[in-house]
């Protein structure tokens, strides 16, 4: 379990240029920063390492005493090495391995949010602000602003306001999902619910699949969780199934994450052909599968959900309000199985004490008001004549979208022909746009031809002018 992601950490370093010597410390280095390593820790004998990495022994000999001299491993004589340096402050950049910033999705995500208002961001994955209900978000403030003094100051309960938990059930039914309000958990995110439910689920060391491509910030949460990341190609109907009945052989992996309704990068809706099998391959594996459906409301018509063909046994279902309805207001939820809720409120209660109080107040009463169907019958609308207009345009500069999205806002492109979106992206900074590179989607680092648009964000002419200059 340890020695296979660690050849792949020296292959890594090993490409950059670095000695064999210097690899091979690196990547020690590396595996302790990233927890995979801990105070006490065996590491393998020198012969191991050397098999794996392909060294000579007298190498692994040499990298092993300049660790011990630094003080972060020491030699025990008769029984090996072991890891002696304390556990320095988590480094997610250090917990995995080391890539340009261009294509880490940290990086991306910093550049999204910390631009100022006249950097263009058509590589981000939310609505403009413009797009969002504000005057329905106004009155909704004024409304909860007038709520009895124990809304306005006190904590939450842990499941979260029942009303509005009653309401998602009925919500969640009209894709097929019976949960009742007791099943469902309210989150401050979309984030937080996949956070919880991986303290609830993984331990460190565990593997967990991901599509490829797939949100990138899966990646960071779960390099933060220190859990071993195996990706299965993503096709336009849901995963490759033949990769992924491999991978469950080959890594009895503990947990699946995923999105079916509308996918993230690329747009494509999961077959029910497909998702009956996946499940199938679960069941037979015990896999628990996270299905992020965060998208949902942008859906014309419900596409098949996991969670419906499983009736939440070994699915599990999230969803929030800050694509669809503000960023700001900070309410997601979690459907999971009945016997799960004692132990994720737990977890909740140790992790963040109270409910999302006001941010669920403010969302229940849009939902109840009729402003939130309108608001995102609007913008179905909206998107659709955005996503008609950003294709073409994106082709006219050789950028071809992978495949016509039913729903949603992004569209999955393949650049020309030996263009590196890394590359394209570290040029489209110093013009003011902030690009979405393949690989920062795809563990395997197989997407460096491909960039995420959001066409929602795609709509100024200068992003046109830029990527022509740039892709030329």
């Amino acid at each position: 379990m340890y020695l296979e992601p660690v050849r792949m950490a020296f292959q890594q370093s090993e490409s950059s240029g670095e000695t064999l010597l210097e690899a091979v410390m690196g990547t020690i280095r590396q595996r302790i920063a990233g927890r995979s390593l801990t105070p006490g820790s065996k590491l393998p004998s020198i012969r191991a390492l050397a098999k794996t990495m392909g060294v000579s022994k007298s190498t692994v000999v040499e990298a092993y005493e300049r660790l011990a001299a630094e003080g972060a491993i020491r030699s025990r004589p008769g029984s090996g090495f072991f890891v002696s340096a304390p556990l320095a402050p988590l480094s997610l950049v250090e917990a995995g391995p080391r890539v340009d910033r261009a294509v880490d999705p940290l990086w991306v995500s910093r550049q999204s949010l910390e631009t100022n208002a006249g950097v263009l961001k058509p590589g981000c994955g939310w609505l403009p602000a413009s797009w969002m209900p504000e005057q329905a978000l106004r009155r909704a403030l004024r409304a909860v602003a007038r709520a009895d003094a124990a809304c306005l100051a006190d904590y939450g309960t842990p499941l979260g306001l029942r009303p509005l938990r009653q309401l998602l059930a009925r919500r969640l039914a009209e894709h097929g999902v019976e949960a009742s309000p007791d099943q469902i958990m309210l989150t401050e995110s979309g984030t937080q619910a996949i956070d919880l439910l991986c303290r609830f689920l993984l331990e460190p060391g565990d593997t967990v699949i991901v599509d490829d491509p797939c949100y990138f910030n899966f990646h960071a949460l779960l390099r933060a969780h220190r859990v071993n990341i195996v990706s299965v190609p993503y096709t336009p109907v849901g995963p490759d199934l033949d990769r992924f009945a491999e991978v469950l052989e080959a890594h009895q992996p503990r947990l699946y994450i995923t999105n079916s309704a509308v996918h993230n990068p690329t747009g494509a809706t999961l077959s029910p052909v497909v998702a009956h099998r996946l499940l199938r391959l679960a069941e037979q594996a015990g896999l628990t599968i996270v299905e992020d459906d965060i998208f949902a409301d942008f859906e014309h018509a419900p596409a098949p959900r996991l969670a419906a063909f499983d009736g939440l046994d070994r699915v599990v279902q999230i969803g929030s309000f800050s694509k669809t309805l503000s960023a700001s207001v900070r309410c997601g939820y979690i459907a999971a199985p009945r016997g799960w809720i004692e132990g994720l409120t737990d977890l909740k209660i140790a992790t963040t004490f109270g409910g999302p109080g006001l941010a669920a107040e403010l969302v229940l009463t849009l939902l109840r008001d009729g402003s939130y169907r309108k608001h995102m019958e609007a913008l179905r609308l909206r998107l659709n004549r955005a996503m008609a207009e950003t294709a073409p345009r994106l082709a006219a500069v050789g950028i071809k979208p992978w495949i016509e999205p039913q729903a949603g806002m992004f569209l999955w492109c393949r650049l020309p022909e030996g263009a590196d979106a890394s590359e394209l992206a570290q040029k489209a900074l110093a013009h003011d746009v902030v690009l979405a590179p393949g690989n920062v989607f795809s563990h395997s680092g197989a997407a460096s031809g491909f960039l995420r648009f959001n066409v929602a964000q795609s709509g100024d002419e200068r992003l046109y002018r830029v990527l022509a200059k740039i892709v030329r």
